[in-house]
Order: structure tokens, then sequence, then C-alpha cells
């Protein structure tokens, strides 16, 4: 299956708690932290929400 690296760039604050709890639950630590998931529809479904705060490309 394909793999997608997610990249947190944008800060949580002043934002809804809901988006926090999402970068949270994606494993993102802190800005410029980086992790890699499998493309499935539940992680796409999350990136979708706080697409604005990351940046995702595909892992090869």
């Amino acid at each position: 299956m394909a793999q997608i690296k997610i990249t947190w760039k944008k800060s949580c604050i002043g934002r809804p708690s809901y988006q926090g709890r999402i970068v949270q639950s994606l494993g993102l630590k802190r800005l410029n932290h980086s992790v890699v998931h499998e493309d499935s529809p539940t992680i796409r479904g999350m990136v979708n929400k706080v697409q604005h705060l990351i940046t995702v490309e595909p892992v090869e």
C-alpha cells in the first residue's frame, strides 16, 4: 500500500480544539515534525480536516 509523509507546518493556536487533537492523533509532536503513514481513508479524512496546517507528500 502507498505511504504518505505528513509534515506539521502551522500552529494550532487560535484554531478550534478538534484540529489540535487531529494533529496530535496523526503523531505530530511539534512544528516541522514529519511522520509517515499508510495512505488509508481514515488518515486521508484526518488530513482533509487540517490540510491548512500540514503538508502531504507521497513516499516512494
